[in-house]
Protein backbone atom coordinates (compact mmCIF):
# COMPACT_ATOMS: atom_id res chain seq x y z
CA UNK A 1 0.00 0.00 0.00
CA UNK A 2 1.42 3.36 -1.00
CA UNK A 3 1.31 6.14 1.59
CA UNK A 4 -0.02 9.53 0.44
CA UNK A 5 2.63 12.23 0.07
CA UNK A 6 2.42 15.44 2.08
CA UNK A 7 0.83 18.36 0.24
CA UNK A 8 3.71 20.66 1.13
CA UNK A 9 7.41 20.21 1.52
CA UNK A 10 8.53 20.25 5.18
CA UNK A 11 10.40 23.39 6.22
CA UNK A 12 14.12 23.16 6.64
CA UNK A 13 15.58 23.43 10.12
CA UNK A 14 17.58 26.33 8.66
CA UNK A 15 14.46 28.47 8.24
CA UNK A 16 14.98 32.07 7.19
CA UNK A 17 15.08 34.74 9.90
CA UNK A 18 12.02 36.93 10.31
CA UNK A 19 12.05 40.54 11.40
CA UNK A 20 9.75 40.27 14.43
CA UNK A 21 10.01 43.05 17.00
CA UNK A 22 10.89 41.37 20.35
CA UNK A 23 8.61 43.67 22.39
CA UNK A 24 5.69 43.07 20.04
CA UNK A 25 6.33 39.31 20.20
CA UNK A 26 6.49 39.42 24.01
CA UNK A 27 3.23 41.40 24.12
CA UNK A 28 1.48 38.86 21.92
CA UNK A 29 2.77 35.97 24.04
CA UNK A 30 1.55 37.67 27.22
CA UNK A 31 -2.04 37.23 26.05
CA UNK A 32 -1.77 33.48 26.52
CA UNK A 33 -2.70 32.69 30.13
CA UNK A 34 -0.58 29.97 31.69
CA UNK A 35 -0.32 28.22 34.99
CA UNK A 36 2.62 28.95 37.26
CA UNK A 37 5.04 26.29 38.43
CA UNK A 38 8.07 25.97 40.63
CA UNK A 39 10.51 23.48 39.12
CA UNK A 40 12.86 21.89 41.64
CA UNK A 41 15.89 19.61 41.71
CA UNK A 42 18.99 19.03 43.78
CA UNK A 43 21.99 21.28 43.15
CA UNK A 44 25.57 20.25 42.56
CA UNK A 45 26.25 20.95 46.25
CA UNK A 46 23.42 18.62 47.37
CA UNK A 47 21.08 21.46 48.38
CA UNK A 48 17.63 21.99 46.83
CA UNK A 49 17.33 24.29 43.80
CA UNK A 50 14.11 25.76 42.46
CA UNK A 51 12.74 28.45 40.19
CA UNK A 52 9.41 29.88 39.06
CA UNK A 53 8.45 28.93 35.49
CA UNK A 54 5.35 29.28 33.36
CA UNK A 55 6.78 27.39 30.37
CA UNK A 56 5.21 24.03 31.21
CA UNK A 57 3.23 21.72 28.91
CA UNK A 58 2.20 18.13 28.44
CA UNK A 59 3.83 16.24 25.58
CA UNK A 60 2.56 12.66 25.63
CA UNK A 61 0.28 10.32 27.55
CA UNK A 62 2.12 7.13 26.56
CA UNK A 63 4.75 7.44 27.79
CA UNK A 64 3.76 10.23 30.19
CA UNK A 65 5.95 13.19 29.16
CA UNK A 66 5.98 16.88 30.07
CA UNK A 67 8.23 19.76 29.07
CA UNK A 68 9.41 23.10 30.39
CA UNK A 69 12.17 25.51 29.40
CA UNK A 70 14.94 27.43 31.14
CA UNK A 71 17.11 30.31 29.98
CA UNK A 72 20.64 29.37 28.97
CA UNK A 73 21.79 32.20 31.26
CA UNK A 74 20.09 30.85 34.40
CA UNK A 75 22.46 30.15 37.29
CA UNK A 76 20.54 26.94 38.04
CA UNK A 77 20.99 25.50 34.52
CA UNK A 78 23.92 23.19 35.44
CA UNK A 79 21.92 21.59 38.27
CA UNK A 80 18.99 20.81 35.96
CA UNK A 81 21.27 19.54 33.20
CA UNK A 82 23.22 17.19 35.46
CA UNK A 83 20.64 15.88 37.93
CA UNK A 84 18.65 12.83 36.84
CA UNK A 85 15.33 14.03 38.32
CA UNK A 86 13.28 17.16 38.87
CA UNK A 87 9.78 18.00 40.07
CA UNK A 88 7.29 20.38 38.48
CA UNK A 89 5.06 21.88 41.21
CA UNK A 90 1.88 23.57 39.88
CA UNK A 91 1.11 26.43 42.26
CA UNK A 92 -2.27 27.09 43.82
CA UNK A 93 -3.89 30.55 43.69
CA UNK A 94 -2.98 31.13 47.35
CA UNK A 95 0.74 30.54 46.61
CA UNK A 96 1.44 33.92 44.99
CA UNK A 97 4.13 34.69 47.60
CA UNK A 98 5.82 31.36 46.81
CA UNK A 99 5.91 32.20 43.08
CA UNK A 100 7.55 35.53 43.87
CA UNK A 101 9.98 33.92 46.32
CA UNK A 102 11.22 31.39 43.74
CA UNK A 103 11.55 34.17 41.15
CA UNK A 104 13.76 36.24 43.50
CA UNK A 105 17.54 36.30 43.45
CA UNK A 106 20.10 36.14 46.21
CA UNK A 107 17.83 34.53 48.83
CA UNK A 108 17.47 31.04 50.27
CA UNK A 109 14.34 30.17 48.29
CA UNK A 110 13.64 27.07 50.41
CA UNK A 111 13.95 28.74 53.84
CA UNK A 112 10.74 27.94 55.73
CA UNK A 113 9.11 26.29 52.68
CA UNK A 114 7.60 22.89 53.55
CA UNK A 115 8.43 20.10 51.08
CA UNK A 116 9.19 16.42 50.85
CA UNK A 117 11.69 14.66 48.63
CA UNK A 118 10.10 12.79 45.72
CA UNK A 119 11.10 9.44 44.25
CA UNK A 120 14.12 10.84 42.41
CA UNK A 121 15.15 13.13 45.26
CA UNK A 122 13.69 16.38 43.89
CA UNK A 123 11.70 18.59 46.29
CA UNK A 124 7.90 18.35 46.02
CA UNK A 125 6.35 21.48 47.57
CA UNK A 126 3.41 21.30 49.98
CA UNK A 127 0.08 22.90 49.04
CA UNK A 128 0.36 22.74 45.24
CA UNK A 129 -2.64 21.84 43.07
CA UNK A 130 -0.55 19.32 41.11
CA UNK A 131 2.97 17.92 41.00
CA UNK A 132 4.96 15.84 38.55
CA UNK A 133 8.06 13.89 39.58
CA UNK A 134 10.15 13.49 36.44
CA UNK A 135 13.15 11.63 35.10
CA UNK A 136 15.25 14.12 33.13
CA UNK A 137 14.73 12.29 29.81
CA UNK A 138 16.15 14.77 27.28
CA UNK A 139 17.27 18.35 26.73
CA UNK A 140 17.11 20.43 23.56
CA UNK A 141 18.82 23.77 23.00
CA UNK A 142 16.54 26.13 21.05
CA UNK A 143 17.09 29.86 20.74
CA UNK A 144 18.10 31.27 24.12
CA UNK A 145 16.55 28.44 26.17
CA UNK A 146 16.99 24.75 26.95
CA UNK A 147 13.82 22.66 26.63
CA UNK A 148 13.66 19.88 29.22
CA UNK A 149 11.51 16.83 28.48
CA UNK A 150 10.68 14.83 31.57
CA UNK A 151 9.25 11.35 31.84
CA UNK A 152 6.71 11.42 34.67
CA UNK A 153 7.40 8.71 37.25
CA UNK A 154 4.82 9.91 39.78
CA UNK A 155 2.24 12.69 39.95
CA UNK A 156 -0.64 13.89 42.04
CA UNK A 157 -3.19 16.64 42.35
CA UNK A 158 -5.54 18.34 44.81
CA UNK A 159 -8.76 20.21 44.17
CA UNK A 160 -8.16 23.94 44.05
CA UNK A 161 -7.68 27.02 41.93
CA UNK A 162 -4.33 27.40 40.13
CA UNK A 163 -2.16 30.49 40.14
CA UNK A 164 -2.21 32.09 36.67
CA UNK A 165 0.17 34.29 34.68
CA UNK A 166 -1.37 36.64 32.11
CA UNK A 167 -0.45 40.00 30.64
CA UNK A 168 2.90 39.98 32.43
CA UNK A 169 1.22 39.62 35.84
CA UNK A 170 0.69 36.89 38.39
CA UNK A 171 -3.06 36.53 39.00
CA UNK A 172 -4.03 34.74 42.19
CA UNK A 173 -7.81 34.96 42.42
CA UNK A 174 -8.27 38.06 40.27
CA UNK A 175 -10.53 37.83 37.21
CA UNK A 176 -8.83 37.47 33.86
CA UNK A 177 -10.36 40.72 32.58
CA UNK A 178 -7.07 42.52 33.17
CA UNK A 179 -6.28 45.28 30.68
CA UNK A 180 -3.28 44.14 28.63
CA UNK A 181 -0.20 46.38 28.36
CA UNK A 182 -0.08 48.89 25.50
CA UNK A 183 0.81 47.01 22.36
CA UNK A 184 3.76 47.94 20.22
CA UNK A 185 2.58 48.47 16.65
CA UNK A 186 3.94 45.85 14.26
CA UNK A 187 7.03 46.87 12.28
Amino acid sequence: MQMPQPATTPRSLDAPEFDVDPQHFKGALSQFATGVTVVTTIGLDGRPVGLTASSFNSVSLAPPLVLWSLSMHAASLPAFQLHTHYAVNVLAADQLALARRFASRDIDRFAGVPFRLGRGGAPVLDGCVAWFECFNRSRHEEGDHVIFVGQVEACGYEAGQPLLFHGGQLLDDAPLGVTPPADTPPP
